[in-house]
Protein backbone atom coordinates (compact mmCIF):
# COMPACT_ATOMS: atom_id res chain seq x y z
CA UNK A 1 0.00 0.00 0.00
CA UNK A 2 2.52 2.06 0.54
CA UNK A 3 4.16 1.90 -2.93
CA UNK A 4 1.17 3.15 -3.72
CA UNK A 5 1.29 6.69 -2.47
CA UNK A 6 5.00 7.33 -2.74
CA UNK A 7 6.11 10.37 -4.48
CA UNK A 8 8.69 9.04 -7.30
CA UNK A 9 9.57 12.13 -9.14
CA UNK A 10 8.77 15.59 -10.14
CA UNK A 11 7.20 17.39 -13.08
CA UNK A 12 8.72 20.92 -14.14
CA UNK A 13 6.95 23.18 -16.44
CA UNK A 14 8.15 25.05 -19.07
CA UNK A 15 8.56 29.07 -18.16
CA UNK A 16 5.09 30.23 -19.18
CA UNK A 17 3.12 26.82 -19.12
CA UNK A 18 0.51 25.28 -16.91
CA UNK A 19 -1.71 28.22 -17.64
CA UNK A 20 -4.77 25.83 -17.61
CA UNK A 21 -3.64 24.94 -14.07
CA UNK A 22 -3.21 27.70 -12.85
CA UNK A 23 -6.39 28.54 -13.56
CA UNK A 24 -7.86 25.47 -11.54
CA UNK A 25 -7.50 22.80 -14.29
CA UNK A 26 -6.43 19.23 -13.60
CA UNK A 27 -4.24 18.17 -17.31
CA UNK A 28 -0.57 18.98 -17.36
CA UNK A 29 -0.01 18.45 -21.44
CA UNK A 30 3.17 17.10 -22.70
CA UNK A 31 4.16 19.63 -24.34
CA UNK A 32 3.92 22.07 -21.34
CA UNK A 33 6.90 20.08 -19.21
CA UNK A 34 10.46 20.91 -19.23
CA UNK A 35 11.13 18.19 -17.13
CA UNK A 36 10.95 14.78 -15.32
CA UNK A 37 12.94 14.17 -12.42
CA UNK A 38 13.43 11.03 -10.44
CA UNK A 39 12.47 7.25 -10.83
CA UNK A 40 8.37 7.63 -11.84
CA UNK A 41 7.40 4.96 -14.05
CA UNK A 42 4.64 5.68 -15.48
CA UNK A 43 0.67 5.65 -13.48
CA UNK A 44 3.02 7.03 -10.48
CA UNK A 45 2.80 9.44 -8.23
CA UNK A 46 4.89 12.90 -8.89
CA UNK A 47 5.13 16.22 -7.62
CA UNK A 48 4.32 18.79 -10.58
CA UNK A 49 6.10 22.07 -10.22
CA UNK A 50 6.38 25.38 -12.41
CA UNK A 51 9.62 26.53 -13.73
CA UNK A 52 11.06 28.32 -10.49
CA UNK A 53 10.32 25.34 -7.85
CA UNK A 54 6.83 26.27 -6.91
CA UNK A 55 5.29 23.04 -5.74
CA UNK A 56 1.77 23.51 -7.48
CA UNK A 57 0.09 20.08 -6.86
CA UNK A 58 0.55 16.34 -7.04
CA UNK A 59 -0.58 14.32 -9.98
CA UNK A 60 0.09 10.86 -11.51
CA UNK A 61 1.65 10.57 -14.75
CA UNK A 62 1.73 8.80 -18.37
CA UNK A 63 4.34 9.30 -20.76
CA UNK A 64 1.90 7.77 -23.15
CA UNK A 65 -0.82 10.10 -23.22
CA UNK A 66 -0.78 13.76 -24.13
CA UNK A 67 -2.22 14.43 -20.74
CA UNK A 68 0.94 13.34 -19.32
CA UNK A 69 -0.26 14.44 -15.41
CA UNK A 70 -3.41 13.80 -13.86
CA UNK A 71 -3.68 16.00 -10.99
CA UNK A 72 -4.84 14.53 -7.54
CA UNK A 73 -3.95 17.54 -5.24
CA UNK A 74 -3.66 21.26 -5.62
CA UNK A 75 -2.61 22.29 -2.27
CA UNK A 76 -1.94 19.22 -0.33
CA UNK A 77 1.94 17.81 -0.15
CA UNK A 78 0.55 14.35 1.06
CA UNK A 79 -1.51 11.37 -0.58
CA UNK A 80 -2.38 8.71 1.35
CA UNK A 81 -5.65 6.15 2.51
CA UNK A 82 -6.69 9.19 4.40
CA UNK A 83 -7.29 11.16 1.95
CA UNK A 84 -9.21 9.14 -0.61
CA UNK A 85 -11.13 8.64 1.97
CA UNK A 86 -12.06 12.18 2.51
CA UNK A 87 -12.34 12.38 -1.79
CA UNK A 88 -14.60 9.80 -1.30
CA UNK A 89 -16.90 11.26 1.44
CA UNK A 90 -17.22 14.23 -0.11
CA UNK A 91 -18.39 12.81 -3.40
CA UNK A 92 -21.27 11.30 -1.56
CA UNK A 93 -21.65 14.25 0.80
CA UNK A 94 -22.65 15.84 -2.49
CA UNK A 95 -24.67 13.52 -4.00
CA UNK A 96 -27.11 13.26 -0.75
CA UNK A 97 -27.76 17.04 -0.82
CA UNK A 98 -28.56 17.13 -4.42
CA UNK A 99 -29.61 14.16 -6.67
CA UNK A 100 -31.62 10.81 -5.75
CA UNK A 101 -29.18 8.36 -4.19
CA UNK A 102 -31.06 5.35 -5.10
CA UNK A 103 -29.70 5.55 -8.68
CA UNK A 104 -27.33 8.09 -9.35
CA UNK A 105 -23.31 9.37 -10.21
CA UNK A 106 -21.16 8.76 -7.60
CA UNK A 107 -17.89 9.87 -8.69
CA UNK A 108 -17.43 11.76 -12.04
CA UNK A 109 -13.76 11.80 -12.48
CA UNK A 110 -12.07 15.26 -12.14
CA UNK A 111 -14.76 17.42 -11.37
CA UNK A 112 -14.69 14.95 -7.97
CA UNK A 113 -10.92 15.52 -7.96
CA UNK A 114 -10.19 11.74 -8.56
CA UNK A 115 -9.21 11.89 -12.80
CA UNK A 116 -10.18 9.60 -15.21
CA UNK A 117 -12.48 7.31 -12.83
CA UNK A 118 -16.42 6.79 -13.08
CA UNK A 119 -18.35 5.21 -10.82
CA UNK A 120 -22.58 5.20 -11.02
CA UNK A 121 -25.30 3.30 -8.98
CA UNK A 122 -27.44 1.89 -10.18
CA UNK A 123 -29.96 0.37 -6.34
CA UNK A 124 -27.09 -1.85 -4.96
CA UNK A 125 -24.86 -2.40 -7.44
CA UNK A 126 -22.00 -0.42 -8.42
CA UNK A 127 -20.43 0.47 -12.34
CA UNK A 128 -17.12 1.80 -12.63
CA UNK A 129 -15.17 3.05 -15.89
CA UNK A 130 -11.67 3.73 -15.42
CA UNK A 131 -9.89 5.89 -17.95
CA UNK A 132 -6.79 6.78 -16.81
CA UNK A 133 -3.36 4.44 -15.73
CA UNK A 134 -2.60 6.04 -12.71
CA UNK A 135 -6.24 6.41 -11.19
CA UNK A 136 -6.58 2.52 -12.10
CA UNK A 137 -3.72 1.75 -9.57
CA UNK A 138 -6.22 3.21 -6.63
CA UNK A 139 -9.48 2.02 -8.28
CA UNK A 140 -10.03 -1.44 -5.38
CA UNK A 141 -9.11 1.28 -2.71
CA UNK A 142 -11.47 3.88 -4.00
CA UNK A 143 -14.13 1.64 -4.58
CA UNK A 144 -13.31 -0.07 -0.89
CA UNK A 145 -13.67 3.70 0.77
CA UNK A 146 -16.78 3.98 -1.67
CA UNK A 147 -18.44 0.98 -0.18
CA UNK A 148 -17.85 1.55 3.16
CA UNK A 149 -18.81 5.25 3.21
CA UNK A 150 -22.35 4.30 1.57
CA UNK A 151 -23.27 1.35 4.05
CA UNK A 152 -22.36 4.07 6.63
CA UNK A 153 -25.52 5.87 4.86
CA UNK A 154 -27.83 2.48 5.09
CA UNK A 155 -26.75 1.22 1.39
CA UNK A 156 -25.25 -1.66 0.99
CA UNK A 157 -23.66 -2.40 -2.03
CA UNK A 158 -23.90 -6.19 -3.67
CA UNK A 159 -21.89 -6.18 -6.73
CA UNK A 160 -19.22 -4.02 -8.92
CA UNK A 161 -19.22 -4.23 -12.13
CA UNK A 162 -16.17 -2.82 -14.41
CA UNK A 163 -17.01 -1.33 -18.17
CA UNK A 164 -13.98 0.01 -18.78
CA UNK A 165 -14.24 -0.66 -22.58
CA UNK A 166 -13.44 3.01 -23.75
CA UNK A 167 -11.37 3.23 -26.36
CA UNK A 168 -9.73 6.58 -24.59
CA UNK A 169 -7.70 3.59 -22.71
CA UNK A 170 -5.63 2.59 -25.78
CA UNK A 171 -4.14 6.00 -25.74
CA UNK A 172 -2.91 5.28 -21.84
CA UNK A 173 -1.47 2.51 -23.11
CA UNK A 174 -4.38 0.07 -21.39
CA UNK A 175 -6.27 -2.64 -22.41
CA UNK A 176 -10.08 -2.39 -22.68
CA UNK A 177 -11.50 -4.29 -20.20
CA UNK A 178 -15.50 -5.44 -18.78
CA UNK A 179 -16.31 -7.63 -16.38
CA UNK A 180 -16.95 -8.53 -12.32
CA UNK A 181 -15.18 -7.05 -9.88
CA UNK A 182 -15.79 -9.47 -6.55
CA UNK A 183 -18.35 -11.81 -7.24
CA UNK A 184 -20.19 -12.42 -9.87
CA UNK A 185 -24.19 -11.55 -9.47
CA UNK A 186 -27.10 -11.47 -11.72
CA UNK A 187 -26.37 -7.86 -14.21
CA UNK A 188 -29.83 -7.03 -14.46
CA UNK A 189 -30.95 -4.40 -12.10
CA UNK A 190 -34.43 -2.82 -11.24
CA UNK A 191 -34.27 1.14 -10.30
CA UNK A 192 -37.07 3.76 -10.09
CA UNK A 193 -36.89 6.58 -12.22
CA UNK A 194 -39.57 9.54 -11.27
CA UNK A 195 -42.26 6.45 -10.23
CA UNK A 196 -40.92 4.12 -13.03
CA UNK A 197 -39.51 1.13 -12.57
CA UNK A 198 -36.94 -0.01 -14.98
CA UNK A 199 -34.55 -2.98 -15.33
CA UNK A 200 -31.55 -1.92 -16.29
CA UNK A 201 -28.87 -4.95 -17.91
CA UNK A 202 -25.84 -3.03 -16.17
CA UNK A 203 -23.50 -5.02 -18.03
CA UNK A 204 -25.05 -4.38 -21.54
CA UNK A 205 -26.24 -0.80 -20.36
CA UNK A 206 -29.71 -1.47 -21.47
CA UNK A 207 -32.77 -0.35 -20.04
CA UNK A 208 -35.84 -1.40 -20.13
Amino acid sequence: MEDLFKIRGIVSLKKGEGRTLKSGGMWVYDNEIASIAGDAPDGTLAEVHDFDGYFMGIGFINRKSKLTVRMMSRHEHVIDEAFIERRVRSCVDYRKHTVDMSSCRLIFGEADFLPGLVVDKFSDVLVVESLALGIDRFKLLILDKLKAVLAENGMNIRGIYERSDAKVRLNEGMERFKGFIGDEFDTKVQIEENGVKYFVDVKEGQKT
